[in-house]
This record gives C-alpha cells, structure tokens and sequence, in this order.
C-alpha cells in the first residue's frame, strides 16, 4: 500500500472498527481468544457499551452501508445490538477474529506467567511465536490482512461498520500508519471503541491508507 500523506479524491472505502463490549474474560483480563476459545458471552454491561456505542453512531446512519463481524459470539452480538439501532444488515468476516490463544485461554497474565513462564517469553520476544495450540503475532496478520483486503475489493467506496477484537484492529491500525506490526504491543483499545480507517485507491491500483480516528468512545473505561 501507498505511503503518501495525501490520496486521491476518490471516495475511500472506510471501515468503521467497533471493539466488541465486555464479557466475563474482558473484565477479569483473561486472555480470550477467537471460535477456538471458550467463546463467552457479554455481560449485560457489554450490551449497554454496543447500545451506546450504537446510538453515537446513528448520526451516522445514512452513510454507513452494512456491518461485518467476526464470528466470535461477542463480536455478533455487539454487531446485534448496533444493526438494531442502525436498522443495518450484518454479514460475517472470519479474517477479523480473535488471536487463538490457544493453552492460555481463559487465564490471567500472571496465570500464564506461572504456568508457562518461557513460551510468554518467547511470545513477548518474537512475532513468529506462538501458545501453545494458539497464533502467532505475524499469523494473524496475514490473516486479517487477507480479510481486509476482501472487505475492500467486495465494498469499493462503501462505509463499513467492522465489528472486530483488540489484536486485529491493532493490526490494522498498524499498517495504516505505517508501524511496524511490534507497535501492536503500545496500543490500548477499550471494550466498545472506535477506530476509523479509511482506504483510498490510487490511479496505479494501489491503496492509501489513513486513520481518522483512534479509541473514541461514548462509554468510560472498564
């Protein structure tokens, strides 16, 4: 993709990233992977952050096309709660799912540290490294990114709602601007935010990326 710092004035296709609201795991600070995980639920305070989250959203309604979702449980029903609000259709993209965590899933950063004190180093260490059972860094990459990219060539100049996880928008945000995917680790998204990319195509058939908004949120912190 482009690097420049301006596009074209073609319309973009932009993706509206929506981080699902809380559940048991988000609230606790388990680690919480995709369709692999124990797939919990929202809570009912995750309902209210999709809803209101949903309702700063509506002035936006008339522009916005469809929503997509992860097929993670907590991402379809946050996409659940915004369709009923923004009277929008819902579809599926697997691409945008969860990091698989793997042997982690369901615990704790220092449950993790305890029990697998070197493969947390070697995770920490190397983009390439994986849990056990689990993705690595670079994986889910390459697999959001080829989601993405199906989004963008199925969409043109379309605004899409994404209804997405923590490590998948930060991937995102990452090639947006230009990071390195190790920047993944200096980012912080809270349960029901919103992050907006916008994708310009050039006259060559490439893409230019730009970030218009990064974690805004009508809701306050978990």
């Amino acid at each position: 993709m482009s690097s420049r710092g301006w596009g074209p004035p073609a319309d973009p296709t932009t993706l509206v990233l929506v981080r699902h609201g809380v559940t048991d795991h988000t609230v606790h600070k388990r680690f919480s992977g995709g369709l692999a995980s124990s797939n919990p639920p929202l809570t009912e305070e995750g309902r209210a952050q999709a809803r209101a989250t949903g309702e700063w959203l509506q002035p936006l309604a008339g522009d916005l096309t469809r929503i997509v979702s992860s097929p993670v449980r907590r991402t379809r029903e946050t996409a659940e709660e915004l369709a009923a609000l923004l009277s929008l259709e819902v579809s599926v993209e697997p691409g945008v799912a969860e990091m698989e965590f793997g042997s982690w899933d369901g615990l704790t950063y220092a449950e993790v540290h305890e029990r697998f004190p070197d493969d947390l180093s070697s995770w920490l260490g190397d983009l390439d490294s994986a849990p056990h059972g689990g993705e690595s860094l670079r994986a889910v990459q390459a697999r959001v990114l080829e989601g993405r990219d199906r989004l963008l060539a199925a969409h043109a100049s379309e605004t899409l709602v994404v209804v997405s996880h923590v490590t998948p928008i930060k991937v995102l945000v990452a090639d947006a601007v230009g990071a390195t995917l190790d920047a993944a680790y200096r980012m912080e998204l809270a349960p029901a935010s919103v992050t907006v990319l916008s994708y310009f195509a050039t006259p060559d058939g490439d893409v230019h990326p730009q970030m218009r908004l990064f974690n805004a949120r009508p809701t306050g912190p978990v």
